[in-house]
């Protein structure tokens, strides 16, 4: 699946809260470090797919955005997936 294809997953899933997230690398000193974000959330389906749209569309290439549709109270943990962005070794060169 593409990148749009995810995100459409999350704007489109049955829960009403929708989180998005950013994964970026980012200079730390002497080194660099991943770090994953929760940018924004809302109940509003509409206005997270106008946030997402223009984070998307006004970022560094290197920085990565995804939405979730999450359900409210409950341990995330307990899910099969919950929110995430995998930031791999080789992204760090």
């Amino acid at each position: 699946m593409t990148q749009n294809e995810y995100i459409a997953l999350g704007l489109n899933g049955e829960e009403a809260l929708k989180i998005i997230m950013k994964g970026s690398i980012e200079a730390l000193e002497n080194n660099k470090v991943g770090v994953v974000s929760v940018v924004f959330a809302t109940t509003n389906k509409e206005l997270a797919q106008q946030k997402i749209e223009k984070l998307v569309s006004t970022s560094d290439s290197k920085d990565y955005y995804m939405v979730y549709s999450v359900p409210l109270d409950t341990d995330l943990t307990t899910l099969e997936h919950y929110p995430s962005i995998a930031i791999r070794k080789e992204e760090f060169s």
